[in-house]
């Protein structure tokens, strides 16, 4: 039996459930604009989302979910209000995040308390400015609560890469 290549139509679709799963209701469709190109595995799969040639996401194939492109954590960044996803961080750190340095507890002011350990998460700092994206390793409410340990692993800093 021959696998035909999935359209972009559905792709899109595809794309735009998870990110509504993920992120909330009503956020795909800006997140994903039509006009999205994608990326498949050898098993034509949909690994990664890209708009204009900039990666948006990708999608673990794992779990299903999807990982934030700096693109794709600055979109979401300017479309979700805050605290929402958001790690906030003091200031006095927030260059060393910028460049992809993970986030330790003990530098995290406040979180958001609905995020869970493996969430894609923003890290900003006390202005809501956006730092880097990545994987929480501790919920919200226990970052805030710890002085300790590893609390995002950073996958893209704002100023270690092109956006």
């Amino acid at each position: 039996m021959k696998s035909t290549k999935p359209s972009d139509d559905n792709l899109l679709k595809r794309a735009r459930v998870i990110a509504d799963f993920q992120f909330g209701e009503r956020i795909s469709e800006n997140l994903f604009p039509d006009g999205c190109s994608f990326i498949l595995s050898r098993r034509r799969e949909l690994r990664q989302i890209l708009y204009k040639g900039k990666r948006l996401a990708t999608l673990r194939a794992h779990d299903g979910r999807l990982t934030l492109g700096l693109a794709g954590a600055i979109r979401l960044h300017s479309l979700i209000p805050p605290p929402l996803y958001r790690i906030v961080i003091r200031d006095d750190v927030s260059e060393f995040i910028s460049a992809g340095k993970n986030v330790f507890a003990k530098h995290v002011i406040s979180a958001d308390p609905g995020i869970m350990a493996g969430d894609e998460v923003l890290v900003v700092d006390s202005h809501d400015t956006l730092l880097a994206t990545g994987e929480a390793l501790l919920g919200g409410k226990e970052v805030c609560s710890f002085s300790f340990g590893q609390a995002v692993e950073v996958r893209h800093g704002i100023s270690s890469e092109e956006t």
